[in-house]
């Protein structure tokens, strides 16, 4: 695996700019957008900016929360590779008490109590563990705020998550192992604050859903618009919950073919016909992320594990496949996928 981060960094160091810019773009960009919305007779719906004072940018609001981990991972950990002052008062611009609050306000009604979930609320308790556990003077105030909004997004969690009798599967936003996965840092943060209520009924969540499934069928991947690998999340997901020894056990038995590189489909890198056709797009998303989770799983495992050469080998041909989209081409590939590109590479 040495080898693999030397190489990681190195493509790191250059692409960060790129990534930085790209995010600095997206977050004022309010136009094109879209959104969901409850639609009551006689009521305008507002214009973006209105409804999210915050996050109105990068197409929809769970891609701004992204762009927005993106400035702040990047400005964290490599402040060295990007215009870090940029970045900041971008931040100061955007992450302020008032701003905040207007997200708070929007999220809070009854009728939003689904709106993003759980893709976006995972988002922002990812950006929010990102700046809470930063000792930084900025970041602190950033947090402030944003812990606020997160709160909104915990308590819908504790509400939800027992009475989700069924996982949700497919490779896009509502994808429940990938909701999950993202959560549980933020989760464990809140567990070390004295509140382990969101990271208990995660891994109740994760062992009720996922913790006997055997041989799953990851021949009938992927679909025509995932973004998100359901067997890779999945299992991505597991590596937080068992040992090396464990997890070693536990992918045998749901993936039992990859020493093989079976099934093919799983190793073999998505084709993107269109980067212009918003659904075809997501496709460059799900080849780096397929790469992150194949490195991922590999770190999982003890050091011998015979798995890890073939792990290791498709995640550099799923890189290779699609990192170069992040930026230069078609909105619906730039709107996102820098988010995708810093997970692998960060």
């Amino acid at each position: 695996m040495a080898a693999g981060n030397a190489e990681r960094t190195r493509l790191l160091k250059t692409n960060a700019g790129t990534l930085a810019r790209t995010a600095l773009t997206n977050v004022v960009r309010e136009y094109p957008h879209h959104e969901s919305h409850w639609h009551h007779e006689g009521v305008p719906i507002p214009a973006p900016k209105l409804s999210h004072p915050c996050f109105y940018g990068s197409f929809d609001w769970h891609s701004c929360v992204e762009m927005f981990w993106v400035l702040v991972r990047l400005l964290r950990h490599h402040s060295e590779l990007v215009p870090a002052e940029e970045i900041r008062r971008v931040l100061d611009e955007h992450l302020t008490a008032d701003a905040l609050a207007g997200e708070v306000a929007f999220f809070t009604p009854d009728e939003h109590r689904t709106t993003q979930r759980p893709y976006g609320w995972s988002a922002l308790l990812e950006l929010t563990f990102e700046t809470a556990t930063w000792d930084d003077p900025d970041a602190a105030r950033w947090s402030s705020g944003l812990r606020e909004l997160s709160s909104v997004f915990v308590t819908r969690y504790l509400d939800w998550l027992p009475r989700a009798t069924y996982p949700i599967r497919y490779g896009i936003h509502e994808n429940g192992a990938f909701g999950l996965s993202r959560a549980l840092p933020y989760a464990g943060y809140l567990a070390e604050q004295g509140d382990p209520r969101l990271r208990q009924v995660i891994t109740e969540t994760a062992w009720r859903w996922f913790g006997s499934d055997r041989d799953y069928p990851g021949a009938w991947e992927p679909s025509g618009a995932d973004f998100l690998s359901p067997a890779l999340a999945e299992a991505e997901l597991m590596t937080r919950l068992l040992s090396a020894s464990e997890f070693a056990g536990w992918l045998h038995g749901f993936l039992p073919g990859i020493a093989d590189r079976e099934p093919a489909t799983l190793f073999t890198p998505a084709t993107v016909t269109d980067s212009s056709d918003g659904q075809i797009a997501h496709l460059h998303g799900l080849n780096l992320h397929r790469a992150w989770c194949w490195r991922r799983l590999a770190q999982a495992l003890p050091d011998d594990d015979v798995r890890i050469p073939a792990m290791g080998e498709t995640a550099r041909a799923h890189t290779d496949a699609s990192l170069a989209q992040t930026s230069g081409g078609a909105y619906m590939v730039e709107h996102f996928l820098a988010y995708y590109a810093l997970l692998l590479l960060s």
